[in-house]
């Protein structure tokens, strides 16, 4: 680049359950960001969709929107004087395909997926339609409904919003009274429920993916140490040391890796993406659960440490997404 240092937008927040989450990956990014190639501008968005240009970094917790920001107008004109976006948002509105829709309506250059994929990938009900016909294997399920005869169900069931993640409002019930519970608060976070056969001997497995040009550079596997039943939101966010690189067979691996390109490529995935699989170990069976088209970059998450296992350094993950 001959010196010159690339523009960088980096956004964090956003009218969302997981707004927290997002200000704790947008501290990582900075911290890890390579500043001898990118010059970057943090934009904070807050609960009422409101942007505001963030100066002091030491600022950015649950708390930043509380301190006295520059409120940015007209968030089109700010954007295109970038030469990216780095959308560092969870959750629903942002993550969900809207905000890479006004990106490319405006031609602005950002980090992830398109829209296309966004939308399809976060929506549990979208994706899990969309790959049944790839014969991707997945735990069977229905579709909550007001119609929905529940007398029918099999215990124990996983109980998830099909919109939301970081383990929002996902819950697992042991019988009819706790499955009627669970629906009212998982209704909180969407409209549309799943129920899931909730597997009880198993394994959480984690597979990353980060696109280097045309090239994917797939992870090896990660798996979650759980000392609960399964892995939520605390256990992603709160409690430490609960992701490891697994000790899979080397057949289960790489089922995993191909599965996991196929459906990346099947997704139209662009840049980077976590795909999260459960390994039934009575049945000996392998289920896509989920993907994540813009995975957490905390300090904890598994997308970076995953990544960073592949002998690539946190800098240069960064640097990668910045230079697609």
């Amino acid at each position: 680049m001959g010196g010159i240092l690339k523009n960088v937008l980096i956004l964090f927040g956003g009218n969302s359950f997981e707004h927290v989450i997002s200000c704790k990956s947008v501290n990582f990014i900075i911290n890890n960001i390579d500043t001898n190639k990118f010059n970057y501008k943090l934009v904070g968005i807050d609960y009422d969709n409101e942007w505001y240009e963030v100066t002091n970094i030491d600022i950015i917790d649950e708390n930043w929107f509380t301190k006295d920001l520059n409120k940015i107008v007209n968030i089109i004109e700010y954007a295109k004087k970038f030469d990216i976006v780095f959308p560092m948002i969870h959750g629903n509105t942002l993550e969900d395909g809207k905000l890479q829709s006004m990106f490319e309506l405006y031609n602005i250059k950002y980090v992830g997926c398109d829209s296309y994929s966004s939308i399809i990938c976060y929506d549990k009900l979208l994706t899990k339609l969309f790959l049944e016909k790839y014969s991707i294997p997945q735990v069977p399920y229905v579709i909550y409904n007001k119609n929905t005869n529940i007398n029918n169900i099999e215990y124990p069931v996983i109980v998830k919003p099909c919109k939301c993640g970081s383990s929002l409002g996902i819950n697992v019930a042991k019988n009819k009274k706790e499955l009627k519970k669970y629906i009212k608060k998982a209704l909180k976070y969407d409209s549309n429920i799943i129920i899931e056969k909730f597997i009880k001997n198993n394994r959480e497995l984690e597979c990353a993916i980060l696109q280097d040009n045309k090239k994917l550079i797939v992870s090896d596997i990660g798996e979650i140490i759980n000392n609960g039943s399964w892995y939520d939101f605390d256990a992603k966010y709160v409690n430490q040391n609960n992701t490891i690189i697994s000790n899979i067979d080397k057949n289960l691996k790489e089922e995993i890796k191909n599965y996991s390109k196929n459906i990346f490529n099947i997704m139209k995935c662009k840049g980077l993406s976590r795909i999260d699989y459960i390994y039934d170990l009575d049945d000996k069976k392998l289920y896509f659960n989920e993907i994540n088209t813009m995975p957490g970059f905390t300090e904890i998450s598994m997308f970076p440490k995953l990544i960073n296992n592949t002998g690539i350094e946190f800098k240069d993950i960064i640097t990668k997404l910045l230079n697609m």
